[in-house]
């Protein structure tokens, strides 16, 4: 009852109370990376949903789309704007992920959302990641975020779905919230590595 019914109300009602609330924080980001982004704002990609199921997750540009002589995009750290590290470093590069939880493509809480290109590459025990929503928090991001290997993360992703329910949503999204005040567990280096594990190509 609590995944079907509950899970999606609570969703719905919070990324709204969390919308209004950040609003104006939305729209100071918005303005900031208007300038540093030639008028980009928003990067968009597809990734898998629950079961597999492909949605397009929205975030806040980090990077711009500069290019070398020869056409090709500038490494990252040659790209990444200062008000793109920021948004890294605070996670507010994520904040226009509510929208998607609006829509019912993500949940607050649950395994971030990878990769399509990494759905045939999943053993049949780590592909149960998808047996529920994927979300903008989880487990996994709440116990080591951008500093635990591939294998760690899928396995703590699975601990959530093998014992989702609400005290562990409440549990986690409150340590999400003291792990951005704190920025704990982010470095540059680690959003790097961390951009590779999520597919971040922006």
């Amino acid at each position: 009852m609590y995944v079907s019914y509950l899970k999606p109300f609570f969703d719905f009602i919070c990324a709204l109370l969390l919308l209004f609330l950040f609003t104006p924080l939305w729209l100071i980001v918005h303005i900031s990376l208007w300038f540093a982004n030639n008028g980009k704002v928003y990067f968009y990609q597809i990734r898998p949903g629950l079961h597999g199921e492909a949605f397009r997750i929205i975030k806040f540009k980090t990077m711009t789309d500069a290019k070398d002589k020869d056409g090709k995009l500038l490494p990252d750290e040659d790209r990444l704007t200062f008000m793109g590290t920021i948004c890294r470093k605070t996670s507010l590069d994520e904040l226009p992920q509510l929208v998607n939880v609006l829509k019912g493509d993500l949940s607050l809480v649950g395994p971030r959302p990878l990769l399509m290109s990494y759905l045939p590459l999943y053993s049949k025990e780590q592909a149960r990641r998808h047996d529920v929503k994927p979300g903008i928090t989880g487990w996994a991001q709440v116990n080591g975020r951008n500093t635990i290997a591939w294998k760690d993360k899928f396995e703590l992703d699975l601990f959530y779905v093998d014992n989702i329910g609400f005290a562990l949503d409440v549990k986690i999204f409150f340590k999400t919230i003291i792990n951005v005040f704190t920025a704990k567990d982010v470095s540059l280096v680690t959003t790097k590595l961390n951009d590779t594990w999520y597919g971040n190509k922006e």
